[in-house]
């Protein structure tokens, strides 16, 4: 099968790179695939999982939104953060998600205070989800 390199970048540094058959992503229009001879593209991110498909095994990475840019033969993710599976420390993120449940419950009346704990708690699922745990 065809591939495409790929690139997943922060800005503390390169957390992925490789070739690939396929990128999936979240971008705020909706789920993207990607593959090789994709027409150019560039779309921003949500919190979620990069899925990098090769040799029918599925690299994931836990972004919290970003930028994705497509070319025929290369795929570039811009990532406020990025996190490899064996890079989650996974009691950090359970406490994270216990936390922000909790703001959620507390800031009812705070429209702010709620969407900060919303976000919060989408990127301590995703990193969850990502660890397999």
């Amino acid at each position: 099968m065809k591939t495409m390199q790929a690139n997943v970048v922060t800005p503390d540094g390169t957390v992925f790179d490789g070739d690939v058959e396929m990128v999936s992503v979240r971008a705020q229009s909706g789920e993207l695939g990607i593959l090789p001879g994709h027409i150019p593209l560039v779309a921003p991110l949500t919190v979620g999982a990069v899925r990098l498909k090769k040799d029918n095994k599925v690299q994931r990475v836990a972004v919290s939104g970003g930028f994705i840019e497509v070319r025929p033969d290369k795929v570039t993710i811009l990532a406020e953060t990025a996190e490899l599976p064996t890079d989650i420390d996974v009691a950090r993120a359970r406490a994270a998600k216990e936390r922000a449940e909790r703001r959620m419950a507390e800031a009812k009346q705070d429209e702010i205070d709620f969407k900060r704990a919303q976000l919060a708690l989408r990127k301590a699922i995703t990193r969850l989800e990502v660890a397999g745990k």
